[in-house]
């Protein structure tokens, strides 16, 4: 379907408004590593997990199994623990911002005895690869972690060149001619009000949702209203997963205004989407910045 007004006029505000930029990775692009100091057993180092997503800490020394603790473990659906390895999962139960205090002993008894970490939960960020250090790292561990460092520079580079680019365009149509953002096959948009679930227990309900896409762009224009309790809502981020390891890098989130108790907003997110990476259903999930309150839209597809 080609592009009508209302979708121009969508793609417009995006550039015209300034929405603000995010990377959607959920857990990063590389392995986080920390490194225990002989006397570092009873510091905490924060780790975040998030329901739904596994979250596996690597040990580079052997754990003794009787020496593990992990508070709150009824708010997870899996704790595995392994000789060298543990695996988290989150349930449902946990609440956004909640913290668990997990510790853990080495077998070796060498410094340090053991470490202790604080597990909290993000409505849908999590660090999936933690690995933790306790002696001596490798010359190859230096290295690799060089390399991942040049990477997400590169990364940084590339995106802070796009924002440049962005922010030095001209407004309105010509802003997203310039910035690559249509091209002559215009925008393809649909409404896909009636095939989107939305899980009981978000914080508002999504009364239209409409998709759209461009080149190498896809955008959720979604009307959101019916908020839960009397404390204004503020989109703080949002993910776009797919098919399991699938997800949408996401460049911008706009809100038209907070939305508080028997008032209607606008919420725009747009991602990338080269090629065929936005083909099949999607859940969507919007989270504020400081509180429990998510909203996830499943089976979001797009033209």
């Amino acid at each position: 379907m080609r592009a009508t007004s209302p979708v121009i006029l969508l793609l417009v505000a995006l550039v015209a408004e300034g929405a603000q930029a995010q990377g959607a990775l959920a857990s990063g692009s590389g392995a986080r590593r920390i490194e225990l100091g002989p006397d570092d057993s009873g510091a905490l180092t924060e780790i975040a997990v998030s329901p739904g997503l596994s979250t596996v800490i690597l040990f580079d020394s052997e754990l003794a199994q009787d020496g593990v603790a992990v508070e709150g473990s009824s708010s997870f659906s899996n704790v595995d623990i392994g000789r060298t390895t543990m695996r988290l999962v989150p349930s449902g139960r946990g609440q956004p911002g909640e913290k668990f205090r997990m510790s853990v002993r080495f077998r070796d008894g060498a410094a340090p005895p053991g470490a202790s970490f604080l597990l909290t939960i993000h409505p849908a960020r999590a660090d999936s690869v933690v690995e933790v250090y306790r002696n001596a790292r490798t010359v190859e561990s230096y290295q690799q972690e060089a390399r991942e460092a040049r990477s997400e520079t590169l990364r940084c580079m590339e995106e802070n060149a796009r924002l440049v680019a962005e922010r030095g365009a001209p407004g309105g149509l010509a802003g997203l001619l310039a910035t690559g953002g249509v091209d002559a096959n215009g925008v393809a948009g649909w409404s896909v009000t009636n095939t989107v679930a939305s899980d009981p227990r978000n914080a508002l309900k999504p009364f239209r949702v409409q998709s759209y896409r461009a080149k190498a762009r896809v955008a959720l224009e979604v009307l959101l209203h019916d908020l839960r309790g009397e404390r204004p809502w503020v989109v703080s981020g949002a993910t776009l997963r797919g098919s399991p390891g699938t997800e949408l890098k996401v460049l911008n989130v706009w809100q038209s205004s907070p939305i508080t108790s028997g008032q209607t907003a606008r919420v725009v997110v747009e991602a990338e989407a080269p090629a065929e990476s936005a083909r099949g259903a999607f859940s969507l999930k919007l989270w504020e910045a400081d509180g429990p309150r998510t909203v996830t839209i499943g089976n979001v597809t797009f033209p």
